[in-house]
């Protein structure tokens, strides 16, 4: 398995005037709730589930960003996390030298280095932008330049939280894109998202997290039976538009 997860909770403390909820007891709010599940290598798994669901915690577990409360998460390979605003994770001028920032700080030689940079810009179809200015970019090639920067790191399960969080046709076409390179190349994907009718066909996994808990987690066409919407999920093909009136969730 690329990744485990094995019964994993996450508490935090109720502070003064926290509203009260079903995720609320013992003095504790519960972000996640003995939540267990695995990821096949070379799997793309969706995760699914509405603001405090639970999911962006998960996420930072399992790239090792925070801990859990009780409970355990185990990687066969190098986790690589692509965030929802890539201008964050943006540190040099270009593409070329913000993809060479954390194999320099690796220590690694110059030889290797500029290997993994050229790998990493083909493998993201960024050759013809490696000397642009990096601000410069689309939301889409700033995505997949955040994901080349992981990739020249060395990572083989990458996950990506909101990926089409602000972009456009375009991009969301770009960063589908790179998915399906990534599928094909034998790395683990792992999508965060609320905007399935985007990406759950490119998946073979979906996980939905409703209130810090597992509720679906099956194939995706399983899914597409399910009252997403009982778990704050829109559904992709719920209601097919006749008329104009009917593209308003």
């Amino acid at each position: 398995m690329a990744v485990d997860v094995l019964n994993v909770t996450k508490k935090f403390p109720v502070y003064e005037g926290m509203t009260q909820n079903e995720q609320t007891r013992d003095g504790s709010f519960y972000a996640l709730s003995c939540v267990s599940l695995s990821i096949k290598e070379g799997e793309c798994a969706v995760i699914a589930g509405a603001n405090g669901s639970g999911k962006s915690i998960l996420m930072s577990i399992i790239a090792g960003l925070e801990e859990p409360s009780s409970g355990e998460v185990k990687t066969s390979e190098k986790v690589g996390l692509v965030f929802q605003e890539p201008d964050s994770q943006i540190l040099g001028e270009t593409p070329r030298e913000d993809i060479a920032f954390g194999p320099r700080n690796m220590k690694l030689s110059k030889k290797e280095i500029n290997v993994r940079v050229d790998s990493a810009l083909d493998q993201t179809g960024l050759q013809q932008r490696a000397n642009f200015p990096a601000r410069s970019l689309s939301g889409g090639e700033k995505r997949r330049l955040a994901c080349a920067g992981v990739l020249a790191m060395d990572a083989r399960i990458i996950i990506f939280d909101e990926p089409y969080a602000n972009m456009d046709f375009p991009g969301v076409v770009q960063v589908n894109a790179l998915f399906k390179k990534l599928i094909a190349d034998g790395k683990t994907v792992v999508i965060l998202t609320h905007e399935l009718e985007k990406c759950l066909a490119l998946s073979n996994r979906f996980i939905v997290l409703y209130k810090g808990m597992k509720v679906y987690d099956g194939d995706a066409d399983g899914a597409l039976s399910c009252d997403l919407e009982a778990w704050g999920i829109h559904h992709p093909l719920k209601n097919p538009a006749r008329e104009l009136g009917d593209l308003l969730w």
